[in-house]
């Protein structure tokens, strides 16, 4: 099973992002919305595993210390070179901090770890568009920019199910 450790938005950040996609898609722009199993929620991810048990996951960040809420700042929009689209959040010395902590728990452990999520590879994003044309990118960054800035707090996290988008809400904030 494929899985991934990921940051929850507050609500209020949370139906702005689900609001762009829901304008994106009224545009006829594909976004996590209807991708795949049409489960998504807005997220940051710490570290993506391969094949991982869930159990072995959530027991490997059960023995991190609780964390305090984190803000996060969105006010970029990027693309990596597969035609993903994402909000970029300003990146702090806390993020990348606890990002690494993550994949020191859950790293080995728990699954193999994706190598676009080792510490020094990684590159924090929200995902928009997971497979944007190029045609529709003027589409997209004037909706983006319409929105921006976005600060969600962040005081819940969960490991999901990449396959099926079933959540495993995790007791603490890592």
């Amino acid at each position: 099973m494929a899985l991934a450790v990921c940051l929850l938005l507050d609500d209020r950040a949370d139906a702005a992002v689900r609001r762009l996609w829901r304008r994106l898609e009224d545009e006829g722009v594909p976004t996590l919305l209807t991708h795949t199993h049409g489960r998504h929620v807005p997220h940051l991810t710490y570290a993506a595993l391969r094949s991982a048990d869930v159990r072995e996951v959530v027991q490997a960040l059960a023995g991190m210390p609780q964390q305090p809420e984190l803000t996060l700042h969105f006010d970029a929009l990027g693309t990596f070179r597969r035609s993903r689209c994402w909000l970029a959040p300003a990146v702090t010395t806390a993020l990348t901090q606890r990002q690494e902590a993550v994949v020191a728990a859950v790293d080995g452990a728990a699954g193999e770890l994706h190598r676009h999520y080792r510490p020094g590879a990684w590159v924090p994003h929200l995902t928009v568009a997971p497979r944007l044309h190029l045609t529709d990118l003027a589409t997209v960054a004037a909706a983006v920019y319409d929105v921006l800035p976005i600060t969600a707090t962040i005081h819940r996290a969960a490991v999901i199910d990449t396959s099926t988008g079933r959540r495993y809400p995790l007791d603490h904030l890592v």
